[in-house]
């Protein structure tokens, strides 16, 4: 048996001195090297692809906005309260503390990220408008919900001073002259936010959530995307569906109009308040928004929202 196994042993030995590296073997070796070729400066967010999710309360993460972004979530919201001055971040007056403010948790990182996706260097000095955070999708705007708690014509002009860092560099969709034009951060007020102070405002980068069951109520507010383009709607008041039984004509009937409502308009449709549990009945609720053309879902869970 030895005379058999030696030639063997030697000519896999050979094979293995003479053979090239594979592919996974290049792979390797040029991540161990710390090569410069698998670096560039915009790959923050490298390989991931956004997604229509909304990031209900997404001050709640462990880490606010950016456990969002790895997610792929296209869509956060802070509620913010104006106390002596500040704008604080929280669900409740017992949740704030002096640390979280809008500007720590919100303003600031999303000006440090959509900064490293517009280096400024010789490829870039003819760039025209500027990337948003996604580096899968450079054109798609982070939408930031601002969730005003406290009176909204009080807040509102905080809410407008704190976004200044993100305006003087370009990153604010913005309304002027005429002409919407789309940058890196699409800020929408709601909550308390006040709609006659936000249409006065010119130019305008602070938008209103409209009311997805009201668009085409008598008023004297033309509803379009220079104004609002997200509209919203409690889902529990406005359809009703559980995701357990089958779901009423009436149930859809309502969906498809809401929906249709706002895209004729040129705005995104939105339903909050969702079912988080069980988790059969929260899939179906979602799978039939989408395929009733919902813009965004609502989202608490947002590793199920991306995978789903």
């Amino acid at each position: 048996m030895r005379h058999i196994l030696l030639p063997l042993l030697v000519l896999v030995t050979l094979c293995s001195v003479n053979s090239k590296p594979g592919i996974i073997d290049q792979i390797s070796s040029l991540e161990s090297s710390n090569s410069p070729l698998l670096k560039y400066p915009t790959q923050l967010t490298q390989n991931i692809v956004p997604k229509p999710i909304h990031s209900h309360n997404d001050y709640w993460r462990d880490v606010p906005l950016l456990t969002a972004v790895s997610f792929g979530v296209a869509s956060v919201e802070a509620d913010v309260w104006l106390v002596d001055g500040d704008l604080f971040v929280g669900h409740e007056l017992a949740a704030l503390t002096k640390d979280r403010t809008f500007d720590s948790l919100y303003v600031q990182p999303l000006l440090k990220m959509v900064m490293l996706q517009n280096p400024k260097d010789q490829f870039t000095v003819n760039q025209t408008r500027p990337n948003g955070v996604f580096d899968t999708s450079s054109g798609t705007p982070l939408q930031l919900l601002v969730d005003m708690k406290t009176d909204g014509v009080a807040t509102l002009p905080f809410v407008l001073k704190a976004l200044d860092p993100l305006r003087r560099a370009g990153f604010l969709t913005t309304f002027a002259n005429g002409t919407l034009t789309q940058s890196a951060v699409t800020v929408v007020g709601t909550g308390n936010t006040p709609l006659e102070d936000v249409k006065k405002l010119s130019p305008r980068d602070v938008f209103f959530d409209a009311p997805l069951t009201g668009l085409t109520d008598a008023s004297n507010t033309t509803w379009d995307r220079t104004l609002s383009p997200l509209a919203s709607t409690d889902y529990e008041v406005a359809v009703g569906w559980s995701g357990i039984n089958n779901i009423s004509s009436e149930q859809l009937s309502n969906i498809t109009q809401f929906v249709n409502d706002a895209h004729s308009r040129g705005i995104a449709a939105r339903f909050w308040d969702t079912p988080g549990w069980p988790i059969s009945a929260r899939d179906a609720v979602w799978k039939q928004l989408l395929e009733s053309g919902a813009d965004w879902l609502n989202a608490d869970d947002l590793e199920a929202a991306s995978q789903f």
